[in-house]
């Protein structure tokens, strides 16, 4: 029964994962004001990405800590990619977005 249970919840885990993530990338686009091409380029970048990050997590060889690490990585290579196609305002919007985001979680974290 508590197996039943555990997966459940992991599933739902995984949901609303997924839900954050769609609503994050939807208030991305709306604040930094993306153009018709700069969306379909942030959402090839953000398909390109999630993709190589979940086959990243789902590599049962590797330690959580390589994981993280290599996660990391990804991250801040497709945050390069995506300022290549940004405007200096958009990169200045992405930047204050973020460092607020980052100041959530450790305030999330830390309590």
């Amino acid at each position: 029964m508590s197996a039943t249970i555990s997966s459940l919840s992991f599933g739902q885990d995984q949901k609303d994962v997924k839900q954050d993530k769609m609503e994050w990338e939807k208030k991305m686009k709306e604040e930094l004001k993306l153009t018709a091409d700069q969306t379909v380029k942030f959402d090839a970048l953000s398909k390109e990405y999630s993709d190589k990050i979940e086959t990243l997590m789902s590599d049962a060889s590797l330690a959580k800590d390589v994981q993280k690490e290599k996660k990391m990585a990804l991250k801040k290579e497709k945050e390069t990619k995506m300022m290549e196609f940004l405007t200096t305002e958009q990169q200045s919007k992405y930047k204050e977005i973020m460092e607020k985001k980052k100041k959530e979680v450790a305030a999330k974290s830390g309590s």
